[in-house]
């Protein structure tokens, strides 16, 4: 990609995304492309359960997995070392929270982290979290596709910081 695309597609807002060991990478490329599309930089802490080149992720992420900014971590341990060392509050989303995004005080640098589709993390990375929000659902009903809770949610985040990319004439990219 030349400069002049990178930097026009450059990460517009503070706030991450993290995916604690994806193991979809359906939802892997959908989570990077929306997080490309909104400015967004990714953290991925592995091991993935499946390789980054699959090509699965790459239908789901389409052409704009060049542009996302991302992170591999190696393993949970250097990602929260890395997190805490930039003083970033880690807000997971998890159907085990009794509290909801809608109305959270989120601050532009958080970190919001989903779990791994199959079991989301594990009880010593849930209390890690500085807060666990969940997305409000109708009773019964056990949980929403990991990509579109945390869609939901940085959309919530982006309003409330005011992170929003500007809007452009053209919708066009490269």
């Amino acid at each position: 990609m030349s400069t002049d695309i990178a930097a026009q597609y450059a990460v517009t807002s503070d706030l991450r995304l993290a995916l604690y060991q994806p193991d979809i990478p359906q939802n892997a490329g959908t989570l990077l492309r929306t997080a490309a599309c909104l400015g967004i930089a990714v953290d991925l802490i592995e091991p993935a359960g499946f390789v980054l080149s699959d090509r699965n992720l790459r239908r789901a992420g389409m052409d704009y997995l060049d542009l996302a900014v991302l992170t591999r971590h190696d393993g949970w341990t250097a990602f929260d070392a890395a997190r805490r060392a930039r003083g970033r509050r880690l807000i997971l989303l998890t159907t085990r929270a009794d509290v909801s995004h809608v109305g959270f005080a989120f601050r532009p640098d958080d970190v919001l982290m989903v779990g791994r589709e199959s079991v989301g993390v594990p009880d010593a990375v849930h209390a890690a979290a500085d807060a666990r929000l969940l997305v409000p659902m109708r009773p019964g009903l056990r949980s929403l596709n990991v990509a579109v809770a945390a869609a939901i949610v940085l959309g919530e985040a982006l309003r409330v910081t005011g992170g929003w990319p500007a809007p452009t004439a053209s919708r066009h990219g490269p």
